[in-house]
């Protein structure tokens, strides 16, 4: 027998877990799949900034806010800039405004996770398609063989979702630029030059196309990426199984560059692991599909330079809540409701990311940048 799910969430980041807890505060419960096998079957990433006007404003509907600033990184919302050289041409405190505070990625899931029943997300269920059954339902495919079907079915399953087709034939492209991801542990003990180098918040390092985007994490390590405009195929020509020929070859897109920046590279702890950037098309949207939709990286994936990424997923994620516990029994009226207020607001996000793109690796990088930033003043 089919096991059926009024509402079925596809992954367990954090858009979908926002979405589990306003369902869940509202009275509405849901079931979340999600591919990994525990929540703590792989790293949960660095450090985020998050926005007084969207992940926040998620969080207060969640009812988290307030443990969620417990949980702030103290002093993160500093920031500096330098250019090759290392010189540094601006450089702001943290003001303690509260208006985006740092956070750890896998502290923020935790929270989000911990204010759900435990049952609600299923560990370990990779999502291989699905497909309609008419009347708004869809039926699911599992790895393992297994189905379900749902009254209303969310794609939540990032860049690479296996809902999106259902509603879009739109697919991610290159961005035209690569992270290489870096850390160095216990870095005011082993790595006290570098530490003292990044700061206490966000540090850019930046020249004409490429540079160094770093931050204290949690653990006392720097989470560094290192950034390159390059081909799509760069990274397959380096073998990041061979850690020292890894660096060797990242090394060799920086010479000329500072000493204390090449550090970042050579000092690294562990292996170096590539990320190249991926964005769906700015105002990517789709005609209202019976019955299915998408919030985060999977309706609007885009570059990392507006920071908007995780706000966004989590705004998405909140205001679907509120649109389905505002409307029970019509569905249709939820999902138009919420997809109405999530296309010019991703839209408008996904260019400042594109445009802030361009700003970074600019041939005078990082006097765009700098530019900018005088602007808001």
């Amino acid at each position: 027998m089919t096991t059926h799910h009024p509402i079925a969430i596809i992954g367990a980041g954090l858009g979908g877990l926002t979405l589990a807890r306003v369902l869940h505060v509202s009275g509405v419960e849901a079931a979340v799949f999600d591919a990994d096998a525990s929540p703590s079957a792989r790293t949960q990433g660095g450090m985020l900034d998050i926005h007084e006007e969207s992940g926040q404003e998620a969080l207060r509907a969640a009812g988290l806010h307030e443990k969620f600033r417990t949980l702030v990184h103290s002093g993160g919302e500093a920031m500096r800039i330098l250019d090759r050289h290392a010189v540094i041409h601006r450089e702001e405190a943290d003001e303690g405004d509260g208006g985006r505070p740092e956070i750890a990625r896998g502290d923020l899931r935790d929270l989000l996770l911990g204010s759900l029943p435990e049952s609600t997300v299923r560990w370990g269920t990779k999502i291989t398609g699905a497909r309609p059954l008419g009347g708004g339902k869809h039926e699911v495919t599992l790895a393992d063989g297994t189905m379900f079907t749902t009254d209303l079915l969310i794609g939540a399953d990032g860049a690479w979702s296996k809902v999106r087709p259902l509603v879009s034939g739109a697919k991610p492209s290159y961005e035209g630029v690569s992270f290489v991801e870096v850390h160095l542990h216990d870095a005011l003990t082993r790595h006290p030059a570098s530490a003292a180098l990044i700061g206490g918040g966000m540090f850019f390092a930046l020249g004409a196309g490429r540079g160094f985007l770093a931050h204290h994490d949690s653990s006392g390590s720097l989470h560094v990426y290192v950034a390159l405009k390059t081909e799509e195929d760069w990274i397959s020509t380096i073998d990041f199984s061979d850690t020292a020929g890894a660096k060797a070859a990242v090394l060799e897109q920086f010479d000329g560059w500072d000493a204390s920046l090449r550090a970042l590279i050579t000092d690294a702890d562990g292996e170096l692991t590539p990320r190249p950037i991926h964005a769906l098309p700015i105002g990517h949207r789709w005609d209202r599909v019976p019955g299915v939709t998408l919030l985060g990286d999977a309706a609007h994936l885009m570059s990392p330079f507006a920071g908007e990424g995780a706000n966004l997923a989590m705004l998405d994620g909140a205001e679907l809540g509120l649109a389905i516990a505002a409307h029970p029994g019509d569905a249709e009226a939820a999902l138009g409701t919420y997809e109405k207020a999530l296309f010019p607001r991703s839209e408008a996000s996904a260019a400042e990311s594109a445009d802030s793109l361009v700003l970074c690796f600019a041939d005078d990088s990082p006097k765009p940048l700098l530019e900018r930033f005088a602007s808001y003043r």
